[in-house]
């Protein structure tokens, strides 16, 4: 089974630097409107059966031109949205923003921590882990389409072959991509992680404050 995880194209909130996790969210900026039409040309080739987005809004728009293309119905997959900020919820200072950061950090040791006003490591992996098992059911290849700390934080827990600095250290950004195989059952191997937009590196914006697609 082949699963590709897909982060969204850019918000304003991405490029304030902005923890905005709450439904139903923004929609894409001008760039990400951009990101998102290149993917169907990045993905050429890619066996796709199925495309599962998150509740928020951003996931929707972004796999709108991949979806079109391949003439599949993008599925509403509860869970599979960004790890929720909680008391955090849209604040840009970088006092915030490590918080939050290192929360999602402490989880390579210990799950109990709490975002503050938000989950455990233990909720988020569980509802994570329910959503990505759901929106890869009966399927061979299936495009997910979610969030930057969610896949980071979930590669990092659950990809057999990628320690957990590795992925925690790495950068995601928007419409960046995880490429793993295997399945629910028996685990996950890594087999490509894209920083960079898939659509190439003249759709990145280096000058964003992007917290949740930073490497730690």
């Amino acid at each position: 089974m082949r699963l590709l995880l897909i982060r969204h194209g850019q918000t304003p909130s991405n490029v304030l630097g902005a923890l905005d996790t709450a439904a139903p969210g923004p929609g894409l900026t001008e760039l990400g409107e951009r990101q998102a039409a290149a993917i169907p040309y990045a993905l050429e080739g890619e066996r796709i059966d199925a495309i599962a987005v998150s509740p928020l809004v951003r996931t929707h728009h972004t796999a709108a031109p991949l979806a079109e293309e391949r003439g599949l119905e993008p599925r509403v997959v509860p869970g599979l949205e960004e790890i929720e900020a909680g008391d955090l919820e849209m604040r840009t200072d970088r006092e915030a923003q490590w918080l939050y950061i290192s929360t999602v950090l402490s989880w390579r040791d210990d799950m109990a921590p709490r975002m503050p006003g938000g989950p455990s490591g233990h909720e988020f992996f569980a509802r994570y882990d329910r959503a990505i098992a759901e929106a890869v059911d009966g399927h061979e290849a299936v495009a997910v389409f979610s969030h930057g700390a969610a896949i980071r934080a979930w590669v990092a827990g659950r990809g057999r072959n990628l320690g957990l600095e590795d992925a925690l250290g790495r950068e995601l950004d928007n419409t960046g991509m995880v490429v793993l195989e295997g399945d629910p059952d028996s685990g996950w191997d890594v087999r490509s992680w894209s920083e960079d937009p898939i659509g190439g590196l003249q759709l990145a914006d280096i000058g964003a404050d992007d917290p949740t697609g930073e490497p730690v």
